[in-house]
């Protein structure tokens, strides 16, 4: 549906246990496990991905393009691509995003502000994933 593009491969963990104050920037992929209090963005050159898993926590802004997130977010999220919402997903903040993919059972608690521009006629900005057991 979104196309088989080819994701970045993630070079960067923050592991559980790691707490890190301050902004984070990173190439390519990273992927968060433990708590980040500052802003994470991924810069310009490329395609990024950024995973926040469901046992992590950022305190912060994202932006990145492919962002996918299973833990807690407080703070605005920018995916210029597609953002992926899994089950414990949990966001206090407003949600940018090209393409949204959002499970049953995660949370926003701010506004939804689907990005115009440059957005392929054919791709659907929203899909709904359903709980097929």
């Amino acid at each position: 549906m979104f196309g088989k593009k080819k994701h970045p491969p993630i070079k960067s963990l923050i592991a559980l246990g790691t707490r890190i104050d301050g902004n984070v920037t990173f190439d390519d992929g990273i992927r968060i496990d433990g708590d980040v209090v500052g802003n994470i963005k991924a810069t310009d050159e490329q395609p990024s991905i950024l995973v926040v898993s469901e046992s992590a926590s950022v305190t912060g802004q994202i932006h990145a393009d492919h962002v996918i997130i299973n833990g807690t977010v407080k703070g605005p999220v920018f995916a210029f691509d597609l953002l992926e919402l899994q089950p414990k997903a949990r966001i206090e903040g407003d949600v940018s995003y090209k393409a949204l993919e959002m499970h049953q059972g995660a949370t926003i608690s701010g506004q939804l502000k689907p990005m115009t521009g440059n957005a392929e006629e054919d791709k659907p900005a929203l899909k709904l994933a359903s709980n097929n057991g």
